[in-house]
Parts: C-alpha cells; sequence; structure tokens
C-alpha cells in the first residue's frame, strides 16, 4: 500500500516537477519527462507501472490520449491555415501513405523485422502526436503558417495513425494481412470516420445547446463537459476500436470554431488537465522500459532511426507540399519536425503483448524499437528545432513587447519612454482622439475596445509579452488583465491600483485584477493630478558614483520609479506585490516633479550631470 501511494505520488511530483524545471531551463519539457520516467523505472525502480495500475494502464493512456487530443482540438482554428487546409489534408492522407511505405520497408530491410511487423510498425509511426508536436512549437515559437501547419498535422493524424494501425494488427491476427485485407481495412477506416465524426459533432452540440440555454451551471461546466469526453470516447470505441481519438478531435475543433458559447473557461480548464496527464503520461510509458531492451539497440536500429528522420519525414513533406505557397524555408521546417510521442509508445505496447499472447515471432522487439524511435525523434527535434527554426528565419523573436491599454496623453508619454528604452509598445483605446494622437507621436496604436475581438485580430499577440492596464476605469483595467492573463501569464499583466470608495474598502479582490503598478497610491487620479502640474518620466542611468538613493535625493522623495532595465535590456516594473533594487548599471524610468529651487545647490547640479551626461557614459 505505501510502494503504490509512493509510485503515484511520484509521477505526479516529478511530472509537474519535471515541466517545471524544463521552463526554469528553457528545454523542451518532453526531454525532462522523458529522462525522470527513465531515472524513476528502469534505473530506480521505485515507479512499476504495470505492477501499480495492471490491466488499467492501456485504458487510462488512451483515455487520457483522448483528453488531450480535445484540448489540442480546442486551439485549432480554421482560419489559422487559411489556403493551407490542402497541405494539411495532404499530410494526414497522402502523407501518411507516403510514412507508412518507407518505414514499412526500413523496418523489413534495416531492422530484420518480419512482412507483417514491418507492415504494422510502419502503421505506428504514421503518428507524430500533439503530446510532443505542441509543448516543440510552444518552446520554439515558428513563424506562420508553419507553426499551425505543424500543429494542425499533429493532432489529426492522431486517430489517422492509430486506426491504420488497430486495423493492421486486427488483419494480422485473423491471419488475412496481404491476403484480401485492404477491403477490410478500406472499410474499417469508413467505419471510424462515420463513428467518430458522428458523435464528435453530436458531442459538440450537446455541450454547446446545454451551455447557451444555461442549462448547466456554470461550476460543472467543465466536470459535464470531460464526462461528455470521456463517455463518448467509449461508446465511440466500444463501436469501433480507436474512434473514440477521432471523436474528441473533431469535439475539440467543432467547438473551437462556432460562435453561440465561450470557451474560454474549458480551454483553460482541459489545459491544466491536459498537462497533468501528459506530464504523468510520459513518466509512466518512460518507467515501463525494461534495461534489458536496450541492449537490442545496435547500428540496425540507429539506421531506422536515421531513415525516420531523413527520408520518410522529408520526402512525406515534399509530396504533400507540392503545387503549395508554401516558400522552401518553411517547407524545410515542416520537414524537420515530426517527433513521436504517447500514442506511438502506448499503442506499441498494447500490440506487442497482444502478438506476444498470439505468439507472433519478434513480437517483442515491437517496444523497444518504438521507444527508441520516440526518445531519437524527441532528443534530436527538441534540441535542434530551435536552432533550425531560427537558420531558417522563422523563429518568432522572444515576445518582449508590451500592450498598453489607454492612449491619453501621459500613457503615451509613458510609451515614448518604454520604445526610447528599446521596448516594443503597443497602445489600444477607444478614444479616436487619443489613437490619433499616438500616431502623430509615432507610436502604433489600435482603435478598438481592448475588450474585444477586433482587438485581438488587430494586435498581433506573437510579439506582446506583457499587458499594462492604464485606464481610468478599474474594472476594464481588471477584465482586460483577467483576459490577457491566458496569452501573457498572470505574471505578466498589470494594472493601476484601484480607487477606493469611501469606506476605504476595495471594489475588487486580488482574484479579480492583475498585478498593481508602481506603489499602492498611483491611481489614475493620482497620476492624472501630477502629470497635469507638470510632472515628467526622467530616464537616468545609475552608476557607482550616482547609485539609486543619490537619484532620490536629487529629484525629491515623491519621485515614483516606474521600471528599471538592466544591461542586458530586461525590463521589469515596479509593482505593490515585490520590490526592487536598482543597482549601478541598470536604467531607472521614474515619474519626477519639477525640480524646487529651494533644493540645496549641490542636489541640482547632481541631477544636471546625471541628466546631461550622455548614454553611453552614464
Amino acid at each position: 500500500m505505501d510502494h503504490a501511494l509512493i509510485s503515484l505520488a511520484s509521477i505526479i511530483v516529478l511530472g509537474i516537477g519535471a515541466q517545471w524545471l524544463a521552463w526554469r531551463l528553457r528545454l523542451p519539457s518532453i526531454l525532462l519527462l522523458l529522462l525522470a520516467g527513465f531515472l524513476a523505472g528502469p534505473v530506480a525502480g521505485f515507479i512499476e507501472p504495470d505492477e501499480l495500475l495492471g490491466d488499467t494502464l492501456f485504458p487510462i493512456v488512451s483515455i487520457s490520449v483522448g483528453v488531450i487530443l480535445f484540448e489540442g482540438g480546442l486551439t485549432l482554428r480554421l482560419s489559422d491555415i487559411a489556403g493551407m487546409r490542402r497541405v494539411v489534408f495532404r499530410l494526414i492522407t497522402v502523407g501518411a501513405l507516403v510514412t507508412w511505405v518507407v518505414v514499412g520497408l526500413g523496418a523489413y530491410i534495416i531492422a530484420g523485422l518480419s512482412g507483417e511487423l514491418s507492415v504494422l510498425l510502419g502503421a505506428i509511426f504514421i503518428v507524430t502526436g500533439p503530446t510532443v508536436v505542441i509543448p516543440l512549437l510552444k518552446h520554439v515559437r515558428p513563424a506562420e503558417p508553419a507553426g499551425s501547419i505543424l500543429k494542425w498535422e499533429g493532432i489529426l493524424i492522431d486517430p489517422v495513425g492509430a486506426t491504420v494501425a488497430v486495423l493492421i494488427l486486427e488483419a494480422l491476427l485473423a491471419g488475412r494481412l496481404g491476403n484480401g485485407a485492404l477491403g477490410p481495412i478500406l472499410a474499417g477506416m469508413s467505419k471510424t470516420l462515420i463513428v467518430g465524426v458522428f458523435f464528435g459533432l453530436l458531442g459538440a452540440g450537446l455541450l454547446m445547446q446545454l451551455f447557451r440555454r444555461y442549462w448547466v451551471p456554470e461550476e460543472l461546466q467543465n466536470p459535464f463537459a470531460l464526462m461528455t469526453i470521456v463517455g463518448l470516447f467509449a461508446l465511440s470505441n466500444e463501436l469501433q476500436a480507436e474512434s473514440g481519438l477521432l471523436t474528441t478531435t473533431v469535439m475539440g475543433i467543432t467547438l473551437a470554431n462556432q460562435r453561440q458559447i465561450s470557451t474560454r473557461h474549458l480551454s483553460q480548464f482541459k489545459e491544466d488537465v491536459g498537462v497533468l496527464l501528459l506530464s504523468s503520461l510520459f513518466i509512466v510509458l518512460a518507467a515501463r522500459l525494461e534495461l534489458e531492451q536496450l541492449s537490442d539497440i545496435g547500428g540496425r536500429a540507429l539506421a531506422f532511426l536515421a531513415l525516420l528522420i531523413f527520408v520518410a519525414r522529408p520526402l512525406t513533406v515534399l509530396v504533400s507540399t507540392l503545387g503549395s505557397p508554401l516558400s522552401w524555408r518553411e517547407r524545410a521546417f515542416i520537414a524537420w519536425i515530426a517527433p513521436r510521442g504517447i500514442v506511438a509508445v502506448s499503442v506499441a505496447s498494447l500490440f506487442a503483448l497482444q502478438l506476444t499472447r498470439a505468439e507472433v515471432p519478434g513480437a517483442e522487439s515491437l517496444v523497444p524499437i518504438t521507444f527508441l524511435m520516440v526518445v531519437g525523434t524527441v532528443v534530436i527535434y527538441g534540441l535542434s528545432a530551435g536552432r533550425v527554426a531560427r537558420g531558417l528565419g522563422l523563429a518568432q523573436p522572444q515576445a518582449h513587447g508590451i500592450l498598453l491599454v489607454g492612449a491619453h496623453a501621459w500613457a503615451r508619454a509613458i510609451a515614448q519612454a518604454l520604445v526610447s528604452a528599446g521596448r516594443e509598445v503597443r497602445l489600444v483605446d477607444t478614444n479616436w482622439q487619443n489613437i490619433s494622437a499616438a500616431r502623430m507621436d509615432g507610436l502604433e496604436a489600435v482603435y478598438a475596445s481592448v475588450l474585444s475581438d477586433h482587438a485581438l485580430d488587430e494586435i498581433d499577440l506573437a510579439r506582446m509579452g506583457r499587458l499594462f492596464a492604464l485606464t481610468s476605469n478599474d474594472e476594464v483595467n481588471s477584465l482586460a488583465a483577467l483576459r490577457f492573463e491566458d496569452y501573457f501569464g498572470r505574471s505578466n499583466v498589470f494594472q493601476l491600483p484601484m480607487h477606493q470608495d469611501p469606506s476605504g474598502r476595495r471594489q475588487l479582490n486580488l482574484a479579480q485584477h492583475g498585478r498593481c503598478l508602481f506603489q499602492p497610491g498611483a491611481t489614475f487620479d493620482t497620476l492624472e493630478r501630477r502629470f497635469a502640474a507638470g510632472a515628467v518620466i526622467k530616464k537616468v542611468r545609475l552608476t557607482k558614483e550616482h547609485d539609486f538613493q543619490d537619484f532620490r535625493k536629487a529629484y525629491g522623495e515623491s519621485t515614483l520609479p516606474l521600471f528599471v532595465i538592466d544591461g542586458n535590456g530586461e525590463m521589469k516594473a515596479f509593482t505593490t506585490d515585490q520590490s526592487l533594487a536598482p543597482r549601478a548599471g541598470q536604467t531607472v524610468i521614474a515619474l519626477v516633479d519639477p525640480i524646487d529651487p529651494a533644493l540645496p545647490e549641490t542636489a541640482r547640479a547632481q541631477e544636471a550631470r546625471a541628466l546631461t551626461a550622455p548614454e553611453s557614459a552614464r
């Protein structure tokens, strides 16, 4: 009992811990998940998935992959691949066939498998998989449309590959492979398509009608959606093997492209569940590997891996992108990204068990070969994808831009200071005069409500990394922060401190707004009065001779520090929940009142030296 408890706890701790460590080290999370599972399983031996979960292991894996595919489907919007749908369709049809043939031949000639197992292994490796592709794309951030094409392919290819593999397995076990098997396989694929699409549309339609009519309370909507996903997944699989993956994928895509209900809270819940499932599954499946199986890895296996990466994938992409408007750089990047993931490992493990029971010769070699391909592709693509994207000019720059809500006079002054400090700034406002004035000042500005979908269409969010809400309306600021925390993360959405009602109480609690900027009393009204009284924004580079304390003495205690920029260009905002201590070599941007003539001459002279010195000398 204690061992089971420790094993379950270890799976969750190692999974989420590896995700966090990967974020801190800026590494692909899949690499650390595989390493953690391998160390906890075959090396240390304190996680034994088969003993822990028994016969429920593969059903749990199957349902988990279905939920992950639903969450992935919620991110697939048809507008993302406008003009590229033919490429995606070819990748999951003609491209899948090319991969099947090339990998099957390689398994027979290079890996030395029998003809039947080679055909089966080729079908298994049709799958690339969102469990690996999506985290990798988030890490690399490739330019469009290459990123969207890979995401669509990764999600849609899972049901295709799994279905083909299951049908091949059934034909092999029935002794019909190669002898009139094409007809049953095509019939099985047609049935899978019909069942999967029908129940996927049914599930999405059910959720839309129930949520639109408010027949499900808000607090039960996420659990109800999860119940629907799992229930229809199981029902689909009962009617046709592996059609459940297509069902959950179609459900997600349908909900993502409808306008009847909001899927924001649904997406966030499923993303949280997806991270937990993804982390746990990789730990479990990596822990199932046995050290003895690794002894079979030799030159043939490595040659097979090379075939998968350097022959099968490029040929697949070449055939699938013929006649498309993609540039050679985009085609090259797509041809380089095809890591295998959970579905390949779980399907191979399940098939190996069934084939071993049926006493099919060589069945035991499926798992080590598949796991080597998964680890090999994840490591190679994971470590090289970023460099390849940068080398091809397809890597988007890090999102250092700032979305500034409000384009009134002093918000424009703050924007100008940030631009002069090397930040990319985009303002959004519903006041046309403010927008016109911002554009006259050379600032990029969008005339829209920050809460509207139009704003999202106009703003290049891929280049934005933070939000500063500076309007006079606390509720608008809070709503903007809540909306954009999904895009930027809660730590990167900021707003002005809120006004207080006559009783001195804030009208919103901490969970309903972003991080408060500057200092507790720096409300909109306070800043408005100070700017109206002549306060200006100053940018000063600190030195050992003129440090932060000297800076405050020069300008007075009313100085309001706004931002600090270090030598590497990293900018931080002063907030009420984090104290900063600027030091020599950093640049401080602050709001200062007009210099009081009554200040000592030394202070005014010190201030003059600091402000008139060339930037390079400060």
